[in-house]
């Protein structure tokens, strides 16, 4: 996500002097540098990720207990180390009567009418955008409404993040797996690193189960807010 920001493809980066800097994608904020009260005021959305403990105390001095911490966790993977058969048989396991199907113009703006998907293409500009840059899936039943999807949430110069969401009221019936799944081959194919950053133990769990390890936790803060909505991401 950082790099998408500093690579000029999404995003935003702002300096406050020489040594401070923050870089923002769509629910996220990256504060780095020396502290600065100044750009913890102008960051807007409700994930910001300290760069060291003292923007953590800044944060936590600034905005008290409106900014709650929390663990994320950081993954990895080398790509030629996938199991690609595994991940094969994730994208086979779906429901009889389910298919999975890419995101073309119209199953863009599909999502876009609707709040628990929206986070899967709304960091492009437009739909022409995702159509260029962007890379992502949906389960649908019988080719009718996306029930879950798995799509790039940011670009970078050989890489995406994938961001994954399921429809509440189909969770745990393997979709989240089997979108996740294609995705990450169709990135293969395309030489492509499908970057993952697990919001939660139960999103690290899913991680885990395609294929990642975990790099590291790292502590986040949620502005509550400057929630648009609660960020509740699918795990299967």
């Amino acid at each position: 996500m950082v790099r998408a920001c500093l690579q000029g493809h999404m995003g935003r980066v702002e300096t406050f002097g020489e040594a401070s800097a923050l870089a923002s994608i769509g629910d996220f904020c990256f504060l780095a540098g020396e502290p600065a009260p100044e750009l913890v005021e102008r960051t807007g959305v409700p994930i910001l990720v300290p760069g060291n403990a003292g923007w953590e105390e800044l944060i936590q001095a600034m905005l008290g207990e409106r900014a709650a911490s929390f663990t994320r966790y950081a993954t990895r993977r080398a790509p030629e180390n996938f199991d690609r058969r595994r991940l094969l048989s994730f994208t086979k396991a779906v429901p009889k009567g389910f298919s999975i199907i890419p995101i073309d113009r119209e199953m863009y703006f599909t999502l876009m009418e609707e709040e628990w998907p929206r986070d899967l293409c709304g960091n492009f500009a437009d739909g022409a955008d995702f159509l260029a840059r962007g890379l992502g899936f949906v389960v649908t039943q019988g080719g009718g409404l996306p029930l879950a999807g798995a799509a790039s949430y940011a670009v970078c110069d050989g890489a995406i993040e994938i961001e994954i969401d399921t429809r509440p009221d189909f969770r745990r019936q393997g979709l989240a797996s089997a979108c996740g799944a294609r995705l990450i081959l169709e990135c293969m194919a395309r030489g492509i690193y499908p970057g993952w950053d697990a919001h939660d133990k139960r999103s690290l769990a899913l991680a885990e189960k395609l294929g990642y390890e975990l790099d590291r936790p790292y502590t986040a803060y949620w502005v509550e807010e400057k929630v648009r909505y609660r960020r509740d991401p699918d795990i299967n």
